[in-house]
């Protein structure tokens, strides 16, 4: 090996572990995890297949969900009784505190979560 062929390996390596490292950053950085304070409120819930059953949904300050969580219960199955943020989106999670269901946001003020059945429910801010 020639030190002109050792050197352009170590350019090449270098080079790709600056993207590496650099693409990470950015991408993490992208990503940011909302404060609770921002999502609390009044939500409008509606499944995709059924424009007209909508459904209004709290989200509290205490990560518990308000009037409304029946509504989504019976859409997804099972008993929603609060939530989390995400860097990506909202969580909503059941009595056990494990994630059923995860709304992936949009744009500001609208999420959307896949049902088993391919079914979608929209969430959009309400205020």
């Amino acid at each position: 090996m020639t030190p002109h062929t050792l050197h352009r390996k170590a350019a090449t390596w270098l080079l790709a572990t600056l993207m590496i490292f650099y693409g990470a950053i950015t991408m993490a950085s992208s990503l940011r995890l909302a404060d609770p304070s921002e999502l609390v409120g009044h939500w409008q819930l509606q499944q995709q297949s059924e424009p007209g059953g909508a459904c209004a949904l709290d989200l509290l300050q205490n990560a518990a969900l308000g009037d409304g969580a029946e509504c989504l219960s019976t859409w997804i199955g099972e008993a929603a009784v609060g939530w989390f943020p995400e860097p990506d989106g909202i969580a909503i999670t059941g009595r056990e505190g494990s994630r059923i269901i995860f709304f992936s946001r949009q744009r500001e003020g609208l999420y959307e979560a896949r049902l088993k059945g391919d079914g979608l429910i929209i969430l959009q801010r309400a205020d």
